[in-house]
């Protein structure tokens, strides 16, 4: 196996694979709440910003919904923290984000790491 700079190999356990992880990466759990009342419009606009992460170097690795649509949990990594900061003031996010006004999802966002 090659290394590559920037990566430390980890051993999971004793009938695992060796997993090499970028020192660098950020690792998110986003918890989005849809307003009752804009639930459609919320789902449209997380469709249209989680397609901007790959502009900033991130990658959507889990999206799921509840049964009642209202609430999304995604589970996102981004190559770089730069990369995360670049996504955070996105232009094209920032003013779909403003033009929702009241009907914008409310976001709690998680950095997590494995264990």
């Amino acid at each position: 196996m090659t290394m590559h700079e920037g990566t430390t190999p980890r051993v999971l356990g004793k009938d695992e694979e060796l997993v090499t992880e970028t020192a660098a990466a950020v690792c998110l759990v986003a918890l989005v709440e849809l307003p009752d009342a804009a639930v459609e419009a919320g789902q449209r606009y997380e469709d249209t910003v989680l397609a901007l992460l790959p502009r900033h170097g991130g990658h959507l690795e889990r999206r799921l919904r509840t049964d009642d649509g209202r609430t999304e949990v995604h589970v996102i990594r981004f190559d770089t923290r730069a990369g995360y900061e670049g996504f955070l003031t996105d232009p094209e996010r920032t003013a779909l984000r403003a033009s929702l006004g009241e009907a914008a999802p409310q976001t709690r966002v998680l950095e997590v790491h494995e264990v």
